[in-house]
C-alpha cells in the first residue's frame, strides 16, 4: 500500500445535514462514480444506470455523474437529509469531506473541505480512519 498524509488531529462530527448531497451557493456538487458503483447501485436500488447519471468523460476513473433534482440540486437518492442508498453509496460520498489527492511519486494527501459544517466538530480523527478510507479507495479503484 502506498504512503499517505493526512490531516492530523482535525476533529469531525458528521452533522447529518446533507450539504454533501447537494450544490450549495458557492459550490456545485459533482457526485462521481465508477462503473462498478453505478452498476451495483443499479441492481440495488432496481433502477438503471441512465436513470440516476450521467455519462461524463474526462475524469478517469470515473464514468458517471449522479444526477441531482431539477428543483433544488439535490442529489436523487436524498430524502429530507438522509440518503436512500447510504450502504452502496460511491466512494467519493464515503470520502466526504475529505478529498484525496496523488502527490509526486507513490505518495497520497487527504484534505479536508471547510464547507462541511462538522469539520473541526466532534474527535479528532485519527490514522487509523484515515487507513480505513485509504483502503476503501485501494480496494475501489483496483
Amino acid at each position: 500500500m502506498a504512503g499517505f498524509s493526512y490531516p492530523k488531529h482535525l476533529p469531525f462530527k458528521c452533522a447529518r445535514c446533507a450539504t454533501c448531497c447537494m450544490d450549495t451557493k458557492t459550490h456545485v456538487r459533482h457526485i462521481l462514480l465508477l462503473p462498478h458503483e453505478a452498476e451495483h447501485i443499479s441492481r440495488v436500488s432496481q433502477k438503471s444506470v441512465e436513470e440516476f447519471t450521467v455519462q461524463i468523460a474526462s475524469h478517469e476513473p470515473y464514468a458517471y455523474e449522479m444526477k441531482k433534482t431539477p428543483e433544488d440540486k439535490k442529489c436523487v437518492f436524498l430524502d429530507g437529509n438522509s440518503c436512500r442508498i447510504y450502504a452502496v453509496r460511491p466512494l467519493v460520498c464515503r470520502f466526504y469531506p475529505f478529498q484525496l489527492s496523488k502527490e509526486k511519486g507513490q505518495k497520497y494527501s487527504f484534505s479536508a473541505t471547510a464547507e462541511c459544517p462538522g469539520v473541526r466538530k466532534g474527535e479528532p480523527l485519527g490514522r487509523e480512519f484515515f487507513e480505513n478510507l485509504f483502503r476503501q479507495a485501494c480496494e475501489k479503484l483496483e
